[in-house]
């Protein structure tokens, strides 16, 4: 074309609309050379292409990217000169760049569209600097500017609204306002998104809007059966992830990679790591984030040995997250040496170098083990600023073993990264107390309660019936707590004759023994055991399996009384706290558990085979 004719600006916008980084800058140095650079469809397509091929670096380091250059020298700029230059800003996750550039064109005059909207919505979503401490106040302007313009009546900027008020943890009920003033325009994607705003922070809630959904005749797409299934995750037992499970196959995506994915993670969410081999088994191809999933449920469960054999059997390369599920896995079954070889070979093998989530696990893995100055010492060698996590892990290893000084640095630094968090105070408090050193104890409560920093309440759950039943300690506020607290006090008596001592170390007051004794036996995962075993023939679990979720870690005293109990009863309980699943089985399990291993077969197996003839 070039040789017998001149390019019109239109066509140097198409041609550059199909350029990538190196041969759009030979465009743009011919648009330069006969002054074509300085019409607005030239201009536009020139910011849209560097924006596309991410080749305007140098932003966050001071320097002048090209699509900001191309922009600044504009003459004239239309609605989509902004839009686009917003949208590049977005792409980079500059968020702060990208809402000043908005300021800017409204106040111009210019005025802005749906596209100005949802590129904005998208940065306050995906921003990675200080704009998200201004998120939700950004956000509560941009929707007023919606409502007053007359934007929010459309279903695309409404929807972009309710995701942007979720992810940045915003008011759920104001979400769920936005949902509704869009009624009648309702699609699937605008579903999609306010059962995503409620997966997470209220799974529950998010089924129900699942159902109602279905009533209204729409056909789910496999984004919104991933977010379901992603809320089915956070419930008790793996009943409501069977029904979606169902329906998935029923509307023809059963050989979803992702959502395949998505339903290994929810079943061992809910306690059923047979059904996530299951799915895992039945999966035709599976990619890093398959297995992935599988060696985290495994993990989960405190299942190393199944997890170290599923990774020698793993023919998709894997990634760091792969090696977070392996340490964890070596972390909670104690297996020091099969860790520490992971560790150390992550790099030589695999070309993977270790980051904080790795180096946790590693400090997890030996302080558990006792190997406290290891532990320490690898701190200090960390190429990086150790986290939260990490000092949460030594200050856990120090309250297990008792290593007062070392939990204190642990304890001080965990307090300065995050000064609301209770944990520091409250594992402090809990060490001074098994040392006998009430007064220090005292003093750190004092520390805390002037810190205005509160404690998380302990809760748990069990679902009985149709009916999920929640349990503070004390169980002050259950309709049957008398008859519960009766119940458990004879069964309390019971295990004391097989071998139960009350572990009244984990008490955190200087009181009477009897007293200690009696704040233990009022732990919420002890009451919602009790109260499952008062319906017994109630329960959904397979084979009267007993599952409790609770919101924190299980303390010694409860773990040890689950071991007890599980005998006593002649059931398996199952404890999912805020870090992994405890598994209780009693005695007869245990034996058949073991004649499967000793017969050749795999313990997971054996699992198996108990649960489906159950």
């Amino acid at each position: 074309m070039l040789v017998h004719f001149r390019p019109t600006e239109f066509a140097f916008a198409s041609v550059l609309s199909s350029c990538g980084n190196d041969r759009g800058r030979q465009i743009h140095a011919l648009a330069l050379k006969i002054c074509y650079d300085t019409y607005v469809y030239v201009a536009n397509a020139l910011i849209t292409m560097y924006c596309s091929s991410c080749s305007y670096g140098g932003v966050k380091g001071g320097g002048e990217d090209e699509a900001w250059r191309v922009f600044k020298t504009m003459e004239i700029r239309n609605m989509i000169s902004w839009n686009s230059m917003i949208a590049g800003f977005q792409l980079r996750g500059l968020g702060v760049r990208a809402l000043n550039l908005f300021t800017e064109m409204h106040r111009s005059g210019m005025g802005f569209d749906r596209a100005s909207l949802l590129s904005i919505f998208s940065s306050l979503c995906g921003s990675n600097d200080d704009l998200v401490n201004l998120g939700l106040k950004c956000c509560f302007h941009l929707h007023c500017l919606t409502v007053k313009i007359g934007f929010i009546s459309q279903i695309e900027v409404a929807t972009a609204l309710v995701k942007t008020y979720s992810n940045l943890g915003g008011d759920i009920g104001d979400c769920y306002r936005l949902f509704l003033e869009t009624s009648g325009c309702w699609d699937v994607v605008s579903w999609t998104g306010i059962i995503t705003a409620f997966s997470e922070r209220n799974p529950e809630e998010a089924l129900l809007l699942f159902c109602w959904l279905r009533r209204e005749e729409l056909a789910p797409d496999k984004y919104t059966f991933s977010i379901v299934i992603k809320a089915c995750a956070g419930l008790a037992t793996e009943r409501h992830a069977l029904a979606v499970h169902l329906q998935v196959i029923k509307a023809g995506f059963e050989y979803d990679m992702v959502l395949a994915n998505a339903l290994i993670h929810a079943y061992a969410r809910c306690g059923s790591i047979a059904l996530s081999k299951q799915v895992f088994d039945e999966m035709g191809f599976r990619d890093t984030v398959s297995w992935n999933s599988m060696l985290k449920a495994y993990a989960l469960h405190g299942q190393a040995k199944e997890s170290l054999h599923l990774f020698s059997q793993m023919n998709a390369h894997p990634d760091a997250a792969t090696f977070v599920a392996l340490l964890s896995a070596c972390s909670h079954a104690g297996m020091v040496k099969e860790g520490i070889k992971i560790f150390d070979t992550m790099v030589e093998n695999y070309g993977i170098f270790p980051q904080l989530d790795h180096f946790a696990c590693m400090v997890d893995l030996l302080g558990r083990a006792g190997r406290i100055l290891e532990a320490e010492e690898l701190i200090s060698k960390m190429p990086m600023e150790p986290d939260s996590v990490v000092w949460s892990a030594l200050l856990g290893a120090c309250r297990k073993h008792g290593e007062t000084h070392l939990a204190k640095l642990a304890a001080a630094k965990l307090q300065e990264l995050e000064p609301e968090n209770s944990l520091g105070y409250v594992q402090m408090s809990n060490i001074y107390c098994s040392g006998g050193s009430f007064g220090e104890a005292g003093l750190i409560r004092k520390e805390m309660r002037g810190c205005r920093v509160r404690k998380e309440p302990g809760l748990s759950w069990i679902e009985i019936g149709n009916w999920v039943h929640e349990f503070a300690s004390g169980g002050q506020c259950h309709p049957q707590r008398e008859a519960v607290y009766a119940k458990l006090e004879g069964m309390v008596r019971q295990l004391k004759e097989i071998g139960y001592v009350p572990e009244t170390s984990s008490a955190l007051h200087d009181i009477e023994e009897e007293h200690k004794e009696e704040q233990l036996y009022h732990h919420s995962e002890k009451l919602a055991f009790v109260f499952a075993i008062m319906n017994a023939g109630s329960l959904h679990s397979g084979g009267g399996v007993i599952r409790i979720m609770k919101n924190i870690r299980i303390c010694v005293d409860c773990h040890n009384f689950m071991k007890l109990a599980s005998d006593l009863v002649q059931k398996e309980i199952v404890v999912r706290d805020s870090n992994r699943f405890h598994h209780f089985k009693n005695r007869e399990q245990r034996f058949n558990q073991f004649r499967g291993w000793a017969l050749g077969v795999s313990p997971s197996m054996v699992v198996f085979q108990i649960s489906m003839d159950d």
